[in-house]
């Protein structure tokens, strides 16, 4: 099996054997792991290096060569040490929309909590064992609606990129604002103030009626944003299943 998967995948399904010979290990791949995520929550992924991680693990990049084969495994395994369990499967009495809510939810939770892993390059599908974990508890969501398999993945991809666009964008404006010394409802204020300058009506007419009405006025509440959005997205999905069963 170890021969068919990529060599960055094979140390987080545990395909790679581990030295058990020579001088007593003075770190570990957990350790390692650890003190990438670290860097990476305090300065952001680009930060990442071998040559940083050893150094806050005041050890030497050669060092760590001896239990992580690459930079490319070492991202894996920090994406796998984020993403962590997915929730609990559906319960019987639950609705399917109900534990979609909170797959969802706990997945917006956890990119807010490493925002960095959203500024990881995508390098393909999921295909870790936490990252597949997730994909099985949202199917089972889905399962005996009356879905084919191809629609039910589709739908979770779906909704996926959502959650993902929609913390991504979060995390990209908390950053700008934090970068100018600002809070996010500062920043927002200021952008509206600069629209209500620019924004003519006779060029911008709908865009214009929402600014006087108020639109960008109250402060953006990120949670609610997510809710409402979340909550179309899962109205599409329920008008889907039910003109399959119609």
């Amino acid at each position: 099996m170890s021969d068919t998967v990529p060599k960055a995948l094979q140390a987080a399904w545990g395909l790679r054997d581990r030295p058990t010979k020579g001088p007593k290990p003075v770190l570990s791949v957990d350790r390692i792991v650890a003190a990438a995520v670290d860097v990476a929550g305090a300065e952001g992924f680009a930060a990442v290096s071998m040559s940083r991680v050893a150094g806050a693990l005041s050890s030497s990049p050669m060092t760590l060569y001896r239990y992580v084969a690459s930079k490319e495994e070492l991202t894996v395994l920090m994406a796998e040490a984020a993403v962590a369990d997915p929730p609990a499967p559906r319960a019987p009495e639950e609705s399917w929309r109900s534990a979609l809510e909170r797959w969802a939810a706990e997945m917006f939770a956890m990119f807010r909590r490493h925002a960095w892993f959203l500024q990881m390059p995508v390098s393909g599908p999921p295909a870790t064992p936490r990252q597949l974990a997730w994909l099985e508890s949202g199917l089972r969501s889905l399962d005996g609606l009356g879905l084919t398999d191809a629609e039910s993945v589709s739908m979770l991809l779906l909704l996926n990129g959502y959650v993902r666009y929609e913390a991504s964008l979060q995390g990209q404006m908390a950053d700008a604002a934090r970068s100018d010394g600002r809070s996010v409802d500062a920043a927002m204020s200021e952008y509206g103030t600069l629209l209500r300058h620019l924004v003519q009506k006779d060029r911008f007419p709908l865009l214009r009626r929402a600014i006087d009405a108020g639109v960008l006025d109250e402060p953006s509440e990120p949670d609610a944003d997510f809710a409402f959005g979340l909550a179309r997205v899962l109205d599409g999905i329920d008008a889907f299943i039910r003109s399959k069963a119609g």
